[in-house]
């Protein structure tokens, strides 16, 4: 019977391929299907697009939202496997935990930089510069620096031990930060971040669809790349287990 480790591992390059295509086919609907959104006023009164009359500037950069969103949920997704791991490590002292809290943060450290990325990009098309602190912005900034911070305390203490609690200690405090990035809209209202998950979710089925569809698609890439990179470090440490194991089968009086 194949464990649940070894399930995962087979299911990691299908979800990978699912993922990829499930964020295709949401990029080719939401440039075909989903409506454009309204922006500010038309400097003239109005427009005429395909004899249609409009008043508000059509927002194609709009289109950001439907990968933005989803990629910054992912990012704090993962937060949460690093917190659990972080917990369950400073709990038992074993360094699996630890090696899996690394690899969920650096998943999401993958996540949290697209979630700039394509944050910064509607920034600038949308109002013209490349930053403002906003609320939403600067938690999610503090966010990114957190994250960061993670690896520069991993590969500034040599320790592993002291570099694991350390490490530990750091990934509970960043998924702290997480609920305050997804309530701070709740909480401080922004006309630059919406409220999206409600009861009616704010979206006709046009553009829900696609957006869920790249949540679920960039779910599923960031299992995948979890997955994989988990496979890859134990391989390794079971290599070097050999090579120590060869090294004092061949030098039995190494010390």
């Amino acid at each position: 019977m194949l464990s649940k480790a070894h399930i995962f591992d087979k299911l990691a390059l299908p979800l990978l391929v699912v993922g990829g295509v499930l964020v295709t086919v949401a990029f080719v609907l939401a440039f075909t299907v989903a409506p454009l959104v309204s922006g500010e006023a038309v400097s003239s009164g109005f427009l005429e697009i395909d004899g249609h009359f409009i008043t508000n500037k059509l927002l194609l950069s709009q289109k950001i939202f439907y990968f933005h969103m989803p990629v910054a949920v992912v990012s704090m997704a993962a937060l949460l496997f690093t917190a659990i791991y972080s917990i369950l490590f400073l709990k038992t002292r074993e360094s699996s935990y630890d090696l899996r809290a690394r690899l969920a943060t650096e998943v999401s450290l993958v996540f949290v930089l697209m979630t700039m990325v394509s944050g910064e990009l509607w920034e600038r098309y949308e109002w013209g510069v490349w930053w403002t602190w906003e609320p939403r912005l600067t938690t999610y900034f503090i966010l990114m620096l957190l994250v960061v911070g993670y690896f520069i305390v991993r590969n500034a203490v040599s320790d592993p031990e002291r570099r694991a609690v350390y490490s530990s200690v750091l990934g509970i405090i960043i998924f702290i930060d997480v609920p305050i990035c997804f309530m701070v809209t709740r909480l401080i209202p922004s006309s630059v971040h919406p409220v999206i998950f409600r009861t009616d979710s704010g979206l006709p089925p046009p553009m829900l669809i696609p957006l869920l569809m790249a949540l679920v698609g960039f779910g599923c890439i960031a299992f995948a790349l979890y997955r994989q990179r988990l496979r890859a470090e134990q391989l390794r440490e079971r290599v070097e287990a050999l090579k120590i194991k060869l090294d004092e089968a061949t030098d039995p009086g190494r010390e």
